[in-house]
């Protein structure tokens, strides 16, 4: 029997704004034979801020939620980071006493842009539970003299004991072209990818990409972060790419989702941090700190690096954690005594997760001709999430990160008059359909509201090509797109395949009416009421869970208070019915939650 897969997330979505709650009045009645319900033109409302913020740092935090004398504080986990760094030992400096040698602090820029904050921390500051070592499960051998070598593909290519679609192998999938969906100042670059995946393996099963499936994606980390590193730790040029054999002793690394058993496997050193673990995209641990403060030759390194972890230093800790992106090359820039060895290095850092997102077209209809041949096409859409590093310049995701300099080479090529599919850019994915709600729901006939912002609408445009193709199905779709400023971001205008007007409305939040896509929701509430009571009507929803998705579901609720005349209580418990009937579906950002205990979770489910 075969087995249900796990979920995939929809691809990346841009986060919506803040949420009016002002019910809308003097909405139209539902024309089932026209376009939207256009609303008129009102003032642009006054921008409320959708966060309240209660503390700059766990001081703050201790002194809201100090607890009356006897009672519990379990609350508090609610509220904070979640390492109790508000009520732990802290350092008191004594004036009775005179300070101790002080801790001289690193003079480098990436040092300063942790914004540590040490207290009266000294060398001979007193620390108590600081984290034993990590302890060492990787490590080297030279390759003996009879072993027959494997070819490396490091630079395209993950090696092959990477799988996470085991027992398949990830597919090395031709770019077939590669473009810019928004226009020059948009705050978001979103690219648009065809992919060739003709050659794509069969699978056991009636698997095959489908409508609202997603493919997951191998990306790399970038050659410069990797030789960055590299140099940082003074590995010397010749052994980075000389093949060794790696023996493991327990867990599933360097493999996404393999046994957790001892291996043994000939690789190298660049492979291993090229694909196998991810060097950008976690906060530090403290097993991390401990492992660089073993390592670190500097007493004063070594001293910052005890004190992050130990109890007297945890409120720090948690300020490391939660602040900026912090990379494994910024902390070795930060403390450079510390070169810790690569095999333990790669012991305590996570595993390169694949990243996920969402088809964007309808995979059963989609090709181009090559002469008389067909080539099979799929297509996504990648928002690019930019953060700045510590060195002043952008930081951008791994996944996204990897795709963007594909299409850059190819945008190059353009312009140099070379074709995409001339340059053998590959990507190395599989396929990820799983159990997507996307996927799995998209199966009636009865009318559908898509409502998604930014990139979460992609995949609604694989759903239109597909309902408009049957005559019984037209016009009985509609979709709700939230955009910023529909001249720089709105995505895939006029490529639906259909005559948009009729069937999709763009609601800006920065130029026009300014209008947020919840909003739209309120005022097109005769179209939801009616789409959510029809036969088989269904509602979807793609975008983040924590911004443009729990505006919507508000929304949601409010019309249902309005058009069903029930209280909340009772219009939540209507869409939480409609949700197990599988009529509302929800799909929040992949990249809100970590994809690692997602897939980890679900592995025997492929």
């Amino acid at each position: 029997m075969q087995q249900e897969s796990p979920g995939t997330p929809a691809t990346d979505p841009q986060l919506d704004g803040a949420i009016e709650e002002k019910p809308l009045d003097g909405i139209d009645q539902l024309n089932d034979d026209k376009t939207f319900v256009i609303p008129p033109i009102t003032k642009p409302k006054k921008r409320r801020a959708s966060t309240v913020l209660i503390s700059q740092g766990p001081q703050d935090v201790k002194r809201i939620l100090s607890p009356v004398k006897g009672a519990e504080t379990t609350e508090i986990e609610k509220v904070c980071c979640g390492g109790g760094c508000c009520f732990l030992n802290t350092l008191e400096e004594d004036p009775a006493t005179k300070p101790g040698l002080p801790v001289v602090i690193p003079d480098n820029d990436a040092f300063r842009s942790l914004q540590l904050r040490l207290g009266p921390l000294s060398l001979d500051s007193e620390l108590s539970q600081i984290v034993d070592v990590p302890p060492e499960t990787v490590s080297f051998k030279s390759l003996s003299a009879g072993a027959t070598p494997i070819k490396s593909t490091v630079r395209q290519h993950p090696p092959s004991f990477v799988t996470p679609h085991a027992p398949y192998e990830v597919f090395s999938a031709k770019v077939h072209h590669a473009r810019e969906l928004t226009k020059p100042g948009a705050e978001k670059r979103t690219y648009h990818y065809e992919i060739d995946v003709t050659d794509y393996p069969a699978e056991s099963g009636d698997v095959d990409f489908v409508v609202g499936g997603a493919i997951g994606v191998q990306a790399p980390n970038s050659d410069g972060l990797v030789d960055e590193i590299f140099d940082l730790l003074n590995m010397p040029s010749y052994v980075r790419d000389k093949q060794i054999v790696m023996n493991t002793t327990t867990g599933r690394w360097p493999t996404i989702w393999g046994d957790d058993k001892p291996r043994e496997l000939v690789t190298t050193r660049r492979e291993l941090l090229t694909w196998c673990s991810d060097v950008q995209s976690y906060p530090p641990t403290k097993p991390l700190l401990r492992l660089l403060a073993e390592y670190a030759d500097a007493p004063n390194e070594k001293k910052i690096l005890l004190y992050l972890s130990s109890a007297q230093g945890q409120a720090a800790f948690c300020e490391l954690r939660t602040g900026p992106h912090i990379t494994i090359a910024q902390l070795l820039n930060a403390f450079p005594s510390s070169r810790p060895p690569l095999p333990h290095l790669l012991s305590t850092l996570n595993t390169l997760m694949p990243r996920f997102y969402s088809l964007s077209q309808d995979p059963q209809e989609s090709c181009t001709r090559e002469g008389t041949n067909c080539r099979r096409l799929v297509e996504v859409a990648v928002t690019v999430h930019e953060t700045p590093n510590w060195r002043g310049g952008p930081r951008t995701g791994v996944g996204s990160g990897f795709l963007e300099r594909i299409a850059k080479k190819v945008q190059e090529a353009e312009k140099d008059g070379i074709k995409a599919t001339d340059l053998d850019l590959r990507v190395p994915m599989f396929r990820g359909l799983m159990a997507n709600p996307l996927a799995r729901e998209f199966v009636t006939d009865g009318p559908m509201l898509l409502i998604g912002a930014g990139v979460g609408v992609a995949p609604f445009r694989g759903f239109v090509q597909r309902r408009l193709k049957s005559a019984n199905c037209a016009n009985k779709v509609w979709v709700l797109q939230g955009v910023r400023d529909s001249l720089l971001d709105e995505l895939y205008s006029g490529e639906w395949g259909v005559e948009e007007d009729k069937v999709k409305k763009v609601v800006q939040s920065r130029r026009g009416e300014g209008r947020y896509v919840q909003e739209e929701v309120r005022h097109q509430a005769d179209l939801v009421w009616f789409i959510i009571n029809a036969l088989d009507g269904r509602v979807f929803v793609c975008g983040s869970s924590q911004g443009m998705g729990e505006g919507v579901e508000r929304a949601l609720v409010d019309v249902a208070m309005d058009k069903g005349t029930l209280r909340r209580e009772e219009a939540e418990e209507f869409w939480s019915k409609k949700k197990e009937a599988g009529q509302y579906i929800a799909v929040s950002d992949p990249m809100s939650n970590k994809v690692q205990n997602v897939l980890t979770s679900e592995q025997e489910t492929w």
